[in-house]
């Protein structure tokens, strides 16, 4: 499985309503969301890690990418300021974010220790 891009209709079916003043999850598995910029240098070093890591946690957990330039709602809708800022969804609590690309052992260890 790979990466999944989503707009924002994508984002209200999969992830979560953000009109909504309450969050609710919607995601079937725990969910990992990549707001990137194609011109960013750290967001295209950070994708191969990402698809790497999709197919490891396939089936566990879904990971997503925003594009920040196409996306600008959902971008504010999480306070994006910088990217690449990752976003940690689990099943149930409130998202983590984090930003900058993190090597893969880390993010691998925060995949594992904040969503599964």
């Amino acid at each position: 499985m790979a990466t999944i891009h989503l707009n924002k209709a994508g984002f209200l079916r999969r992830v979560a309503d953000i009109d909504n003043k309450e969050w609710k999850f919607l995601g079937e598995r725990p969910a990992l969301i990549d707001f990137y910029a194609p011109w960013c240098g750290p967001c295209k070093m950070l994708s191969p890690v990402l698809e790497e890591l999709s197919e490891e946690f396939e089936g566990k957990v879904d990971i997503y990418k925003v594009n920040v330039d196409e996306e600008e709602e959902l971008s504010a809708a999480f306070g994006i300021r910088s990217v690449p800022t990752l976003i940690f969804v689990p099943m149930n609590g409130a998202p983590q974010m984090s930003a900058g690309a993190l090597p893969k052992p880390q993010l691998k260890e925060a995949i594992e220790r904040i969503l599964l």
